[in-house]
């Protein structure tokens, strides 16, 4: 295991034995009261996305692992349609819209550059490291974290949960 998955993986247990439990993204984030532009610049409000379970994974162009789980991810969303998933790119639109060009995914890729640092530790991910995925229940309320790449059998299970 590399040294910086090794760290990833303590991060993760550490916030596992803090007992993390579902909380409302709405009240306690806002991120529903937000909104961000796509590649083409086009605002999406995030309270579009309230009312069915939601997949939020932050990433960003230069991370490795983040391009790497994006197939896994893609995959997701296509076995699971009644589960929305939505990229949330920790970077600068110029670079999201080239990466889109050449790594094309089904679900929506929206720019919050480098303040969404804030944003996913707001979250619950204190490193402020990506990958972070984070997953919503159909009214906001935060029902799993995954700091680091998603593990794609488990994961699954969770989506799968979900969409029932």
């Amino acid at each position: 295991m590399k040294r910086r998955e090794f760290i990833l993986c303590g991060v993760v247990a550490a916030a596992v034995a803090e007992g993390l439990r579902p909380r409302s993204a709405l009240g306690e984030t806002g991120l529903f009261s937000q909104s961000f532009p796509d590649v083409r610049g086009t605002r999406h409000a995030m309270s579009r996305y309230l009312g069915k379970p939601l997949v939020v994974n932050f990433w960003a162009t230069w991370c490795p692992p983040c391009v790497r789980e994006m197939p896994e991810l893609d995959a997701l969303q296509k076995r699971y349609p009644a589960v929305q998933f939505l990229g949330l790119a920790i970077d600068t639109e110029d670079n999201v819209r080239e990466f889109a060009r050449k790594v094309p995914v089904s679900y929506p890729l929206l720019i919050v550059g480098h303040g969404g640092i804030d944003l996913v530790r707001s979250l619950g991910d204190t490193a402020g490291g990506v990958p972070f995925t984070v997953v919503f229940d159909h009214r906001g309320a935060i029902r799993e974290r995954v700091l680091g790449p998603v593990q794609a059998d488990a994961f699954a299970a969770v989506v799968r949960k979900l969409a029932d």
